[in-house]
């Protein structure tokens, strides 16, 4: 009797180290990742993450044509339908600026800001499956769940996986950069070619695992069927490590490229030049001009100070809008130093690990 109770014993103990192995194994990068989040200051937090993003099965499945379909997707991909998905990114537009130099030792550097008249940021550190290595900004407020919401506890810490499927910015380990601003119209883009199909903040996930160069960016979103976020239009600040540095914007669906140095908010393109360009906003002037007067030649606190020139504001009782966060990458050396809420005496820096091999 003592010898059967012993076997029972254990095989009610083997069954349950199985069952633990088995959804480690399936959630475990996904806990690690969660548990990982950190605040850094007011509106900035960080997390790492390493595994299976499940962005190639997304991919495989033909991606998504708008957020409400990556959501149907994370919510089937971080918990097989036992968790409640984020709601629909915020519809608001946002503003930005971006500006991309050479040092005199000749690295690259692009400086971003993000501008909106309230965000959180989450910036996400991944080394994911099938991918190169990035570093990734979003807000979020974006993800819907009103007011007040952080990324704070384990169960809005795992809420904020979402961002392996989101982003605004960021730069991977071969040095290529990209950013999302508003291109100054509500004219939206929706790709209808039976390719595989992306939102725009998607899609930056997507240049940022694939792309090394600006070149291979821009191959790849020729692969895809873009759709615009928020119902706006949207237009890629996107630079790479050989210095090159271009806009990419969407004229009746169709992808159009321009070389510039310096983006804001109002198309750059031949078809539609200075289109949302409002009265009195100076920023791309005034990058133009720094960029020129510097003849492209700018150490990394001048294209700091020059990007924290074009900084917004606050636009309501001194607290509410205005820039939410700033970032400076090196895409030589690949690396970025974030700023939360113009805080720009306070630094955060990160290097991508696998840039130095």
């Amino acid at each position: 009797m003592k010898k059967l109770l012993k076997i029972t014993a254990l095989t009610i103990l083997g069954l349950i180290v199985l069952v633990i192995v088995c959804v480690w194994a399936t959630f475990g990068s996904l806990v690690k990742g969660a548990m990982s989040v950190q605040k850094l200051d007011e509106g900035l937090y960080y997390m790492e993450y390493k595994g299976d993003d499940g962005f190639d099965d997304f991919l495989k499945k033909g991606g998504a044509k708008n957020s409400q379909e990556v959501v149907q997707y994370i919510n089937q991909f971080l918990s097989k339908g036992y968790y409640t998905p984020p709601a629909e990114p915020d519809t608001m537009d946002y503003g930005c600026s971006t500006l991309t130099a050479r040092t005199p030792d000749g690295d690259v550097l692009m400086g971003r800001n993000f501008d909106f008249m309230s965000a959180t940021a989450l910036i996400l550190h991944a080394t994911t499956k099938n991918s190169y290595e990035y570093i990734s900004t979003f807000s979020t407020d974006f993800y819907g769940f009103g007011e007040g919401w952080l990324p704070e506890g384990f169960i809005n810490q795992y809420v904020a996986l979402s961002d392996l499927f989101f982003a605004l910015d960021g730069v991977n380990e071969k040095g290529f950069a990209i950013a999302d601003l508003m291109a100054g119209d509500s004219v939206e883009t929706h790709q209808n070619t039976g390719k595989p199909a992306l939102t725009t903040t998607s899609a930056i996930t997507y240049l940022l695992k694939k792309a090394a160069t600006v070149d291979e960016a821009i191959d790849l979103l020729g692969q895809i069927d873009m759709n615009s976020d928020i119902g706006a239009a949207h237009h890629y600040s996107m630079s790479d490590a050989t210095g090159r540095s271009v806009v990419v914007e969407y004229v009746d669906n169709q992808m159009v490229v321009t070389e510039t140095h310096a983006v804001a908010n109002h198309y750059l393109c031949q078809q539609k030049l200075n289109d949302g360009l409002i009265f009195g906003d100076t920023r791309y002037d005034q990058l133009c001009t720094l960029y020129d007067d510097s003849q492209g030649i700018m150490t990394t606190e001048q294209l700091s100070d020059a990007i924290f020139s074009v900084a917004q504001q606050p636009w309501i009782d001194n607290t509410i809008g205005g820039t939410q966060w700033t970032v400076v990458m090196n895409l030589s050396k690949p690396a970025v130093t974030y700023y939360s809420r113009r805080n720009f005496d306070k630094p955060f820096s990160f290097e991508l690990e696998r840039s130095k091999h």
